[in-house]
C-alpha cells in the first residue's frame, strides 16, 4: 500500500504506508482466530517475557500485549526483576515450553547481563519461537524449508512483495548483517529469487552498491546513512533504521537509515520512519503466533 506525492508539480516517490499494511494483516489474523477457536476450543496463546528495566522494552511489550488481545488471542506476560538468575529465567522458559495453552514465546530482548540471550534463545521450543531467532528456525531459513521467520524480515518482505509483485531477477542490496533483519533479510530475498548483496560496516564502496539496487533493505542502524545521490533512480527502499537524533530546536526526532527527503526525488518507493517497517514487525508477530498454533494443532494454516 502506497501514496504518491508531488511538490511543485513533480512527481515525488510513493510512499509505502506500513501501517495501512498492517493493520490489513492484523484484521486478516484476527478473523481467523475465531476459525482457529471453533476447532480447537481455546484461542492461539502467546507469551511475552520482560526481563528488567528497560523503558523502551516496556513499551514495546505492552503494545505486543494490547495487540494480542485485540487479534482475540490470549495474552501471558511474565515480569522479571534485572537481577532474576538466568536458571529462573530458563525454568520459566521451560514451563512455557510444556503450557498447551501457550503457542508463541517472545523473551523480549535485550537481557540484563549476565543472562546470555544466546542460551535463552536456545532454550526456546523452535515450534513456539514466534520470534524466528531460535537456530533451528535460522536454520530452515538459511535451508529455504519452512519454519517460523523473525517478524521484521517477514514484514519487510511482504511490503516488497505488495508494491512490486514478483521479485524474480531483481537486484537487492542488505545494509546490514544482524541476525535479527539482515542475514533473514538476505535469506528470504534469496528464496524471492532476487540476486542479493549483504553489505556491512566494512563494505568497501557502499554508494556503488547501493547505485546498483533495484532494492534496498537498510538496517545497519546509522542515522541516515544512504543518501539520495547514491540510490538508483525508481529502486524501492525498505527504510528498516530507527533512530532518534536531536534537531536544531533541540528536539528529538526519529529518522531511519536513509535520508528520505533526498530519496524522495530519485526513488520509486520507500518507507516512511515512523510508519513503514515498524508497524508490520508486530502485525507480523501475530501472525507468526497463529501460524505456530495452527502448526502445533495439526490444522492447515490459513492464507495470510
Amino acid at each position: 500500500m502506497s501514496v504518491t506525492a508531488s511538490i511543485d508539480g513533480n512527481t515525488l516517490a510513493a510512499v509505502i504506508d506500513g501501517r495501512a499494511f498492517a493493520a490489513g494483516l492484523r484484521a486478516r489474523v484476527a478473523a481467523a482466530v475465531p476459525v482457529f477457536a471453533a476447532a480447537t476450543g481455546r484461542a492461539p496463546g502467546l507469551a511475552v517475557v520482560l526481563v528488567g528495566d528497560d523503558p523502551a522494552s516496556h513499551v514495546y511489550v505492552r503494545n505486543k500485549g494490547l495487540a494480542t488481545k485485540e487479534a482475540g488471542m490470549a495474552s501471558f506476560e511474565h515480569r522479571l526483576p534485572a537481577d532474576v538468575p538466568e536458571a529462573e529465567l530458563l525454568a520459566l522458559v521451560a514451563t512455557l515450553n510444556a503450557d498447551d495453552a501457550v503457542d508463541g514465546i517472545l523473551v523480549q530482548m535485550p537481557c540484563p547481563k549476565p543472562i546470555s540471550e544466546a542460551r535463552v534463545i536456545a532454550a526456546v521450543d523452535p515450534a513456539k519461537d514466534v520470534d524466528g531467532f531460535h537456530p533451528v528456525n535460522a536454520g530452515r531459513l538459511a535451508s529455504g524449508l519452512p519454519g517460523l521467520v523473525p517478524c521484521t524480515p517477514s514484514g519487510c518482505l511482504m511490503l516488497l512483495q505488495d508494491r512490486l509483485g514478483d521479485l524474480s531477477g531483481l537486484e537487492a542490496l542488505v545494509i546490514g548483517r544482524s541476525n535479527i533483519v539482515g542475514k533473514p533479510m538476505a535469506a528470504l530475498l534469496v528464496q524471492a529469487s532476487c540476486t542479493v548483496t549483504v553489505a556491512h560496516s566494512r563494505t568497501r564502496e557502499l554508494a556503488a552498491h547501493v547505485a546498483r539496487a533495484d532494492i534496498v533493505v537498510a538496517a545497519v542502524g546509522v542515522p541516515e546513512l544512504v543518501r539520495g545521490s547514491w540510490l538508483k533512480r525508481g529502486a524501492t527502499v525498505i527504510d528498516v533504521g530507527m533512530n532518534r537524533i536531536a534537531g536544531a530546536d533541540g528536539k528529538t526526532r526519529l529518522v531511519g537509515d536513509v535520508n528520505f527527503a533526498e530519496a524522495m526525488a530519485v526513488v520509486g518507493a520507500v518507507t516512511p520512519v515512523p510508519g513503514g517497517v515498524g508497524p508490520m514487525t508486530i502485525a507480523c508477530l501475530l501472525r507468526n503466533t497463529l501460524l505456530a498454533a495452527h502448526a502445533r494443532a495439526g490444522l492447515d494454516a490459513p492464507a495470510l
